[in-house]
């Protein structure tokens, strides 16, 4: 049976993008259906670029990096901070959308605006301002992406509270923000308004910072909230946000009250496929709306296709650009281009843009050791690196977790500025199967804070049992 498109691609965020660029390089046909204004998704108009832009200039206009160094006094102009931020993060959002544009220009790919819904395991009907449109394609990629997971119990109707979309529309600079969950936006954000002098409270069930983290970089993390003057409250939650004399008030389960100006929710995110019809053509969806996918991002039906955000964790825009391209590759490839793209592809870093970053790829030193891994770590400190001293960077961290038998690396972090920069060089030494030894013998350029890789593993090496 002949159809309109090869593939059509129901979302363009960076797992939409991605897949709609492979399946054209593949000489296919490809059809993107954006119900937005413009291109991108989320990780373009509302999560991952306007947040960092955030954290850029917090970063910036804080002189957090140059202060102590230089002894250079930083007063912020709070009339001019939520201008220079929304200026800084209109022109970034309009240098991507129009990168976006030109790529899909030159792979031939057609772009159609309207809200699309899934009727037939290969039939999208799109909505638009001109009508209702009907196309057929062999495969269909979903990748919608997600928005914000907002509980019942939230007085969401509170102009002052918010969730990690709306943030970053604020009008003004609270002085006091209480932030309720601890996962990676809770703690970005947290860390970036603390920067910025905002008194910030963290308040998250669990009993530490991202616990998917090594638990080292999770307690530094902690460490460094504080030092900002972040008041982190583990182990609680609300029992009652409501209003006293015009003030926002939480009373938490363990007790206290704490009031604030603002109020971030930030719960987690479900999966953007209201409206998309997929459970009536047979498409299974998992926890908040997430779609159910295999290995090769097949949907309970196979010709539906899953990645990105909409299938869950990770959830990051890096993880769903490899996810975008691998489920095209799969599709109409019957497997990626090579065994090494195959490998290194499930070798994905997490880049956690918080104030420090944090980054990490492969096993932490805790999970080596659940998977029966006899394991020796060693550490690069920023303290004895001289790049670092040059920059400024007070706090920071390199982590390498080694295999003692086989001596290999299989697990690296970073904690403090670059982090997620520093991290690409472990991610590229595990995929290569990388031993301590020619980790520590490598040369790298001095001063750099990439020799922090080195002295991580020359601190391994001399941990080194007999």
């Amino acid at each position: 049976m002949a159809h309109d498109y090869d593939l059509i691609v129901i979302g363009s965020g960076p797992a939409g993008e991605r897949g709609a660029v492979a399946a054209a390089s593949l000489g296919r046909r490809a059809l993107v259906v954006e119900r937005a204004p413009e291109p991108g998704g989320a990780a373009v108009h509302t999560g991952t670029l306007p947040s960092k832009t955030l954290r850029e200039t917090a970063v910036f206009l804080s002189g957090r990096e140059h202060r102590e160094v230089y002894g250079v006094g930083v007063t912020i102009d709070e009339s001019l901070f939520v201008p220079k931020l929304l200026s800084r993060k209109k022109a970034v959002v309009r240098l991507e959308v129009e990168r976006i544009k030109r790529a899909f220009s030159a792979a031939g790919i057609e772009l159609v605006r309207g809200s699309a819904r899934v009727s037939g395991p290969h039939e999208v009907r799109i909505d638009s301002e001109h009508g209702e449109r009907v196309v057929s394609g062999e495969r269909i990629l979903v990748a919608t992406g997600s928005v914000p997971f907002r509980p019942p119990e939230i007085p969401w109707g509170d102009p002052d509270v918010e969730d990690s979309d709306t943030i970053l529309q604020l009008e003004s600079m609270p002085k006091e923000l209480v932030v309720l969950g601890g996962g990676v936006i809770g703690c970005e954000y947290a860390s970036i308004f603390a920067s910025l002098g905002v008194k910030v409270t963290l308040v998250d069930k669990r009993n530490e910072l991202l616990p998917f983290l090594d638990r080292d970089m999770s307690e530094a993390l902690r460490v460094s909230f504080v030092a900002m003057g972040v008041d982190v409250r583990f182990e609680d939650s609300p029992e009652k946000i409501a209003r006293e004399h015009g003030r926002m008030v939480v009373t938490l389960k363990r007790g206290g009250r704490v009031l604030c100006d603002k109020l971030l929710f930030c719960g987690g995110r479900s999966g953007a496929t209201t409206g998309l019809c997929l459970e009536e053509v047979g498409v299974k969806l998992g926890v908040r709306g997430s779609v159910a996918v295999d290995e090769q991002f097949r949907s309970s039906v196979p010709s539906i296709l899953a990645a990105g955000d909409v299938i869950g964790f990770p959830a990051l825009a890096s993880t769903s650009m490899e996810q975008g391209r691998l489920a095209v590759r799969y599709a109409f490839g019957g497997k990626p281009a090579s065994p090494q793209e195959s490998s290194l592809s499930k070798l994905l870093p997490y880049g956690i843009y918080t104030i420090p970053e944090v980054s990490c790829v492969g096993l932490s030193e805790e999970d080596a050791i659940e998977k029966g891994l006899d394991v020796v770590a060693g550490k690069g400190d920023f303290d004895h690196n001289a790049r670092a001293k040059i920059n400024g960077f007070s706090m920071g961290f390199v982590k390498l977790v080694f295999e003692r038998g086989s001596r290999k690396l299989v697990g690296a972090h970073a904690i403090g500025d670059h982090a997620t920069e520093l991290i690409h060089i472990g991610q590229v030494l595990i995929g290569t199967g990388a031993t301590v030894d020619a980790v520590d013998g490598a040369v790298f350029n001095y001063p750099t804070l990439s020799e922090c890789i080195k002295h991580a593993a020359h601190d391994a090496l001399m941990r080194w049992p007999e």
